[in-house]
């Protein structure tokens, strides 16, 4: 056998289509005469029926475990309405299977990888990343990332910007974070540098008259670990020149817009778990002293709502000395209104 479609590709359409389908075993119900497993690769589930009057491919159905490497062969028909399940992306129909080889067994995992709610100890999870990573969560992560990073290029190679990587290992340069350091063999005792972010090379691409390029890079800072930072990640890096402030921000402004709407565009086709909002224009801007002013932090997250009210004028009077003494000494004294 060899795989003719995606188990997350079926529709009405395929209705008597005979496929072969190939994936792991995300769920196995056994109702005696019938057996139904859902298949899982990539694109999604399907539902695979085995009846039992076919008593060989029955005992096999049996033997199917979660996560078993599984091959199947069979009809694509209609469910009826009643078997209709508007959650799953293929729910429209299932798959009457006519054959069914087992590709390869598996143990059970640490963890039930079908079930989106089960915690699980992160420490566990990163030990079995390869199992972690068979989630629907997981995976629509990892296509959220590959979404946007493809809309980007498609983006900016329409504004005419050029893509060009720079090296990795270069010299140190003096910025606000700890370099990588990386030993260099055919110079004992000498040192590359892994780049925090590709600086000098933005500097020589825009003297050398590139004008405009973009990478999507890879950045490494020897720091601390914190809630919103870690040693590497990767950023859109864009470079212009003969521009200002405005020109930057409404390229920005409209690469985010044009990301956004690509990836709707396939949140039907492959999130389940994930939903993607909308992003219009205008983007609301705010000056860093509004910003301080009203959420006391140049990045805040808007969508919380709650403002900073400036109460210095009613402190002065207050019986709170704390308060009280800060306001009458030229400070601010600001509450949340909850």
């Amino acid at each position: 056998m060899k795989r003719t479609h995606n188990c997350g590709e079926l529709k009405k359409k395929d209705v008597n289509k005979e496929v072969v389908l190939a994936g792991w075993v995300h769920r196995r119900r056994d109702h005696g005469g019938l057996i139904f497993i859902d298949l899982r690769d990539r694109s999604g589930l399907c539902q695979v029926t085995i009846n039992v009057t076919n008593k060989d491919l029955h005992k096999i159905g049996e033997q199917l475990r979660p996560e078993f490497v599984t091959m199947v062969k069979g009809k694509v028909v209609e469910r009826s309405k009643e078997a209709v399940n508007p959650k799953l992306q293929t729910g429209d129909i299932e798959v009457i299977a006519s054959e069914i080889e087992i590709l390869n067994k598996a143990k059970t995992p640490p963890f039930e990888i079908a079930d989106p709610s089960q915690e699980v100890d992160e420490n566990i999870r990163m030990k079995y990343r390869y199992l972690d990573l068979r989630k629907d969560e997981m995976r629509e992560n990892l296509v959220f990332r590959h979404k946007i990073i493809q809309s980007s290029r498609d983006f900016l190679d329409r504004e005419g910007f050029l893509e060009i990587e720079t090296p990795y290992l270069t010299k140190s340069t003096p910025e606000g974070a700890r370099d990588y350091l990386v030993p260099s063999r055919v110079n004992p005792g000498k040192f590359y540098a892994l780049p925090q972010s590709p600086q000098i090379f933005k500097q020589i691409l825009m003297v050398a008259g590139m004008e405009k390029y973009f990478q999507v890079v890879r950045c490494f800072r020897d720091e601390d670990l914190r809630a919103d930072r870690q040693p590497e990640f990767t950023q859109i890096d864009l470079e212009m020149s003969f521009v200002d402030r405005d020109d930057i921000i409404d390229v920005i402004e409209r690469m985010m817009v044009h990301i956004m709407k690509q990836v709707k565009e396939d949140e039907e086709k492959y999130f389940i778990h994930k939903k993607i909002p909308d992003f219009k224009l205008p983007i609301p801007r705010l000056t860093w002293d509004e910003a301080m002013s009203k959420y006391g932090t140049d990045k805040p997250d808007t969508r919380f709502g709650l403002e900073l009210v400036d109460v210095t004028d009613i402190a002065k009077g207050s019986e709170f000395k704390v308060f009280a003494q800060t306001a009458n000494s030229g400070g601010l004294v600001k509450g949340i209104n909850g």
